[in-house]
């Protein structure tokens, strides 16, 4: 009786054991791919969020660079910029502003072309080049203008005297339409005659 009770106590020590040895790691291959693949997973989130991140962000700095405002303006062009009135509005096909000069009759115009200026409160005509002439239609008439009074119409005698006298005393103030500083439009025909003369006014 004592030799079973102790080979059956050895038999339960033994059968302890392998149940114990039984619950240890499983190294099956499903627990073994289970093991190596969350830690993976969790490997790969923190290497590719800064990759996505960074980009993104660099681009978008690269964006708000080139869309501030005035980031594609050059340095100083706010500075190169001319002042005043500097071109002026342009004329109808046939008609130009020119500087009458002395020679100036009832059958002939004499003068110089212009050059668009900078001015204060409007564009400037400089003259250019060298003396030119164009001959009066019979009908021509002129528009002396002033800052002082309405435009006065007169017929061409009217208008070469008024030239005539400015072109001798060049800042006469005489009478409600002083001289105008020399800038007159003219209109030219299909033949190259001056039908029409506007003074410009100044102030």
């Amino acid at each position: 009786m004592p030799v079973s009770r102790r080979l059956l106590a050895t038999a339960l020590v033994a059968t302890a054991a392998l149940g114990l040895a039984a619950c240890g790691p499983d190294n099956s291959p499903d627990q073994s791919a289970k093991g190596t693949t969350a830690p993976t997973a969790a490997a790969t989130a923190p290497a590719t969020a800064p990759s996505t991140s960074a980009p993104a962000t660099k681009g978008a700095a690269s964006t708000a660079a080139a869309t501030a405002p005035g980031s594609t303006a050059p340095a100083g062009s706010a500075s190169d910029e001319p002042e005043g009135f500097c071109t002026h509005v342009p004329l109808p096909a046939g008609q130009k502003w020119i500087y009458p000069v002395k020679g100036t009759s009832t059958t002939t115009l004499t003068y110089r072309d212009t050059k668009d200026a900078c001015g204060v409160n409007d564009v400037s005509f400089e003259p250019v080049g060298a003396d030119r002439t164009a001959a009066f239609a019979p009908t021509a008439k002129g528009h002396l203008s002033s800052v002082m009074a309405a435009p006065k119409d007169v017929d061409l005698a009217g208008v070469v005297k008024h030239i005539n006298e400015c072109l001798a005393s060049p800042h006469s103030e005489k009478g409600s339409y002083p001289c105008s500083a020399g800038d007159y439009k003219v209109a030219v025909d299909a033949s190259g005659k001056v039908t029409e003369l506007w003074e410009r006014a100044h102030s």
